[in-house]
């Protein structure tokens, strides 16, 4: 067997080299696309020079945020108190804030006209509803859940608000059980409605009917139980109303609403096929309350609401996989009906987070943000007289390299979403730069403050943020009583 000489075995790799030198030299940054597949080559400037891992100092934004007891110092009000603006429950008013929420004039005016009606709103023993929508960065009432207690002490008013017909994802806020013939449906994905009545929390519910028992003449039963959860908030907590929505009821169906074990309504729903409630009042927190439904053929159930007898409601709408940019999908008559009668006054867009991995190019980016404001004009048509806040996605990593680091994509993103928002008279709360900008996300997740997955904050960090954001919402508050305080001056 002839041996190969170790000349022609350094000239074999030193051909090789030769070859692979121009390839790894020139090669993109992201490597190249041959027959739509990507292949990446180690660069020579990444073998001289490797990447380090950033890890940007964020003490300076997340030191001195107080997040705890936040349910102290609140009188026991029976779901009825309307709260005291500057009292303990709420806290001094401040016109400074580490963060801002962004405004134009247009924006700024739609904002202090909501500011006008959140005042009043104690003194009248009115009702209005903030809608917070917003992708899995709120599931589970994150985030929502403490803003609410925030804005429900400064302001008034208890409960969670709606919570889903039925709920999939664990909760804060609410404990919720339900048969097993309960089906959900969503209209941004997995099984749809056919007649598209999902009303304002754009999913909702109906129940199987067993096929045997309808051949035998017989209904189906199906059953949701609702109470508070011992690790919600203490306004959370203390509701005196609770409404069930629901449409679509084209056959007799009866319902039977349990206390604690005891039957205290029995009547049966409406069947002219049209969107409806059953409402109910209580003297104090109810406990656990158990509705049983029985029908040939099931209704659409949009929601549960609960609430105090008057003050700010504040409902939390995760929809998990959302880019924002499917509120046109269903029906808006019923939509639009749902947030007449929350008189709904504010609406949270907390979205941008989902398009960010599958954004390719700038062009990209311009094209969602143009779906996303498509989106706003729709919420701004359904929900007239609403001023909306568009809050932005958080610092988002991907794992390149070895390396965690944010988005190519990210920033503008951040930088059109904030255009965009303005562009339709609404306000912008950038997350992304209250959280310390580009790499911040490895720094929150070093602290436990965000999740391995470098994307949602973890349950501290979304109080965190929370906080930020209420802080900036309330400056702004104080911003716009300081402004009328002087304009009545100056009339005197």
């Amino acid at each position: 067997m002839e041996h190969i000489k170790p000349y022609k075995v350094l000239l074999f790799v030193l051909l090789v080299l030769l070859i692979l030198y121009p390839i790894v030299h020139f090669a993109p940054e992201d490597g190249y696309t041959i027959f739509g597949h990507k292949i990446r080559f180690l660069t020579l400037n990444s073998l001289i020079h490797p990447k380090k891992q950033e890890k940007k100092n964020i003490d300076n934004i997340v030191k001195g945020i107080d997040t705890t007891g936040i349910d102290e110092g609140i009188n026991r009000f029976n779901g009825r108190s309307n709260g005291t603006l500057g009292a303990p429950g709420g806290g001094e008013l401040s016109t400074s804030s580490s963060t801002t929420i962004h405004l134009n004039d247009n924006a700024k005016n739609n904002l202090y006209q909501f500011f006008e009606m959140l005042k009043n709103v104690a003194e009248k023993q009115d009702k209005i509803s903030i809608f917070h929508y917003g992708d899995s960065q709120i599931e589970g009432d994150r985030m929502t859940a403490y803003i609410r207690q925030r804005i429900q002490n400064q302001f008034g008013g208890s409960g969670t608000g709606l919570i889903p017909a039925v709920n999939v994802y664990p909760t804060m806020s609410f404990v919720q059980t339900y048969s097993e013939n309960f089906m959900r449906y969503t209209n941004f994905w997995g099984d749809k409605l056919p007649n598209r009545k999902y009303g304002a929390m754009l999913s909702a519910a109906m129940f199987k009917v067993d096929t045997t028992k309808t051949q035998a003449g017989e209904p189906t039963s199906a059953w949701i139980e609702i109470e508070a959860s011992k690790s919600a908030y203490a306004r959370a907590k203390e509701f005196s109303q609770i409404t069930c929505y629901y449409n679509s009821c084209t056959s007799p169906c009866w319902v039977k609403i349990y206390q604690n074990g005891k039957v205290i309504h029995d009547d049966s729903l409406v069947t002219d096929g049209a969107a409806h409630e059953i409402k109910l009042s209580f003297p104090s927190k109810p406990g656990k309350l158990k509705y049983v439904f029985s029908s040939k053929k099931s209704p659409v159930f949009t929601g549960f609401s609960m609430e105090g007898d008057y003050g700010v409601s504040v409902h939390n709408i995760a929809m998990r996989g959302s880019s924002g940019t499917q509120f046109g999908d269903g029906d808006q008559a019923l939509f639009r009906k749902m947030h007449a009668d929350l008189n709904t006054k504010l609406v949270l867009l907390q979205f941008g987070g989902n398009s960010v991995p599958g954004i390719k190019d700038s062009a990209m980016v311009r094209g969602y943000v143009k779906r996303f404001k498509g989106n706003i004009a729709n919420v701004q048509k359904n929900i007239p007289g609403a001023a909306i806040i568009v809050i932005g996605p958080s610092d988002m990593s991907q794992l390149k390299d070895g390396i965690f680091e944010t988005y190519k994509f990210l920033p503008y993103l951040v930088e059109q979403m904030k255009k965009g928002a303005l562009d339709m008279g609404c306000g912008y709360y950038d997350i992304y730069g209250a959280m310390g900008g580009k790499n911040s996300m490895p720094s929150w997740v070093e602290q436990g403050l965000a999740g391995k997955d470098y994307i949602h904050f973890s349950p501290k960090g979304a109080s965190i943020m929370s906080q930020l954001f209420y802080d900036a919402f309330i400056a702004e508050y104080a911003k716009w009583e300081e402004e009328k305080s002087g304009a009545k001056s100056g009339e005197e």
